[in-house]
């Protein structure tokens, strides 16, 4: 395969981020047609597709391999730019990360990295590798120990989770023995991939959580329906304790959930990349559970 041309390479990597042709264009301040003549000719190059054209656009196989090329190399010239004072230049760094991190830990991680520009994606956790396998992010907070190609991992440190409920619904719901009400009982879950709260009452009995279940996609919408009365759930410790305080919420059992989280990062020589990295690790040693110290969980 003969050399990729650069503006090609850099318009692939425009429509996924942008997600269709017509907002690529406007951001490179050219035509629809233009972009898709160069996407095209990419594609005769290369001899493969490597775009599904669909609202938003996603990379096949073959393109996130051209997307994490083009990310790679459009980020080593933000960082030679800003490295040579250029005028106007910036660095923008994209990270995936779950929503109870960001709602707790690591936005004043990102505030000790100057001169930087995140552009944040929240997934699940246990979904934030997908984005790095795509090439939509150089890093993400995950739940996988297993690097994606091309990244380096490392362990942060273990997101426990606290069973709560308010007390007028503890009391309502859940007077009797744990292990006989709690999968009875409703619950209040983030999305349809939330899995923690099946997780911990399998752990108790065998059975998921019921199926009287409210979805709230919103860390802090999650802690507020709880303190609501509309279902017990899993809380990090970091938003519960002061609700623990304040007895707007009650613990329901000293049976503990953690979950394990990694940095997965490109291995990539970017000042950026890695000013981002230490700082990251420095705010999950103060504010997460040392890994490998898990304690008793639902897991069990």
């Amino acid at each position: 395969m003969s050399d990729l041309p650069l503006d090609q390479v850099r318009t692939l990597l425009a429509v996924v981020d942008e997600g269709t042709f017509d907002a690529a264009a406007a951001a490179l301040g050219v035509t629809p047609s233009a972009i898709s003549q160069r996407v095209k000719a990419l594609e005769q190059r290369t001899g493969r597709v490597l775009l599904l054209r669909t609202k938003p656009v996603r990379p096949t196989e073959s393109g996130t391999q051209v997307v994490r090329f083009a990310r790679q190399l459009a980020q080593l010239d933000r960082d030679l730019r800003v490295g040579l004072g250029t005028p106007g230049e910036s660095v923008r760094l994209p990270i995936a990360i779950n929503a109870d991190s960001l709602a707790t830990w690591i936005l004043p991680a990102l505030t000790q990295v100057p001169d930087v520009y995140f552009d944040l994606h929240r997934e699940d956790e246990s979904h934030t590798a997908t984005l790095l396998r795509e090439g939509l992010v150089m890093a993400a907070v995950t739940s996988s120990p297993e690097p994606v190609a091309g990244c380096s991992v490392r362990p942060l440190g273990l997101m426990r989770y606290l069973p709560v409920a308010a007390p007028a619904f503890a009391e309502r719901w859940l007077a009797g023995p744990l292990r006989q009400c709690v999968a009875d009982a409703p619950v209040v879950v983030f999305d349809r991939r939330d899995v923690l709260q099946d997780v911990f009452v399998r752990g108790l009995t065998k059975r998921p959580a019921a199926d009287r279940r409210h979805h709230v996609p919103s860390s802090e919408g999650f802690v507020a329906a709880i303190v609501a009365g509309l279902g017990w759930g899993l809380v990090p410790t970091m938003q519960a304790r002061p609700r623990l305080a304040a007895g707007e919420l009650v613990e329901l059992t000293d049976r503990v959930l953690d979950v394990p989280l990694f940095w997965q990062q490109w291995k990539l020589d970017s000042p950026a990349l890695s000013a981002t990295s230490d700082a990251v690790f420095a705010a999950a040693r103060a504010r997460l559970e040392p890994p490998g110290r898990a304690a008793r969980s639902g897991r069990g």
